[in-house]
């Protein structure tokens, strides 16, 4: 049927549980709130997302297990994330068609169907605010160390595809960081150089100039750091090509990475279409 909506979310550790999150990061936990009443609204039938935390070597992985079930301890930071449940259902016919439009297009995407693997912490903490009832089926996508900003970019072209033609309602979420050149001190924030970089590009994003994000991106990724190397940006705006309304949602800090919540929907603002 359609792409409802696409996000661009954080999933900063000191948020997993929202009763511990920092008064410095309030505005992002208010900020997902908004958003998952916006998703709540729409009603989905299924929540497409990318996660900088897990990371394939080689191939695009998409998680079609028809059901997800476990219990997160983060490796990265096990102090903040430990013993954390999570459960929602899968969707592997879709998770399948995911999988064969990404091979017919020539590129290296696996399928990945296994109940005993267990999700990375950038797939659990926006989805516990996201779908707090884990009442939405979900499909996971990994960030690909091989693959460059443009081989990401037109996987997510695929993956818009599919889901538009699809008979399901369908959200994408793109889950990471803007710059993140990591600090110790969760409360610091990016440098004023990183600070200048993020705004111009959220400002591209604010005034649904997806062209123009796009052109940034390679540059902006390196001086910048951003996350998985601007990876899960290049998918997002892959899958939203076409004419998308942005709204900016809240910004937050965490050890000197830049979180942002925002929201993509489909709009009719002038065509937002990439030239890859």
């Amino acid at each position: 049927m359609s792409i409802e909506l696409g996000l661009l979310v954080p999933h900063t550790p000191r948020m997993c549980h929202e009763e511990q999150a920092p008064a410095f990061q309030k505005e992002l936990v208010r900020s997902m709130h908004e958003a998952a009443d916006v998703i709540a609204s729409l009603k989905p039938d299924v929540i497409v997302l990318i996660s900088c935390h897990w990371m394939s070597s080689f191939h695009h992985l998409v998680d079609a297990t028809p059901h997800h079930k476990g219990i997160l301890t983060a490796f990265e930071c096990p102090e903040l994330i430990s013993d954390v449940p999570y459960e929602y259902p899968g969707d592997e016919q879709l998770g399948s068609r995911l999988v064969e439009a990404g091979q017919q297009a020539g590129l290296s995407v696996v399928k990945v169907n296994d109940p005993t693997y267990v999700w990375d912490y950038g797939t659990v903490v926006p989805l516990r605010y996201l779908v707090p009832k884990g009442d939405i089926p979900v499909i996971d996508l990994s960030v690909t160390w091989a693959a460059n900003l443009e081989e990401t970019y037109q996987w997510g072209q695929q993956v818009g595809k599919v889901l538009r033609e699809s008979e399901k309602r369908a959200v994408f979420v793109s889950s990471g960081a803007l710059s993140h050149n990591l600090v110790r001190g969760p409360e610091v924030m990016p440098s004023i150089s990183e600070q200048a970089l993020d705004k111009q590009f959220l400002d591209y994003l604010n005034h649904n100039d997806l062209q123009s994000a796009w052109k940034m991106l390679p540059q902006y990724a390196k001086a910048a750091s951003v996350e998985s190397g601007g990876r899960h940006l290049a998918m997002l705006l892959g899958v939203l090509e076409g004419n998308y309304t942005s709204k900016y949602y809240g910004y937050g800090q965490s050890s000197a990475s830049a979180n942002v919540v925002m929201t993509f929907q489909p709009g009719s603002t002038e065509s937002a279409h990439i030239t890859a």
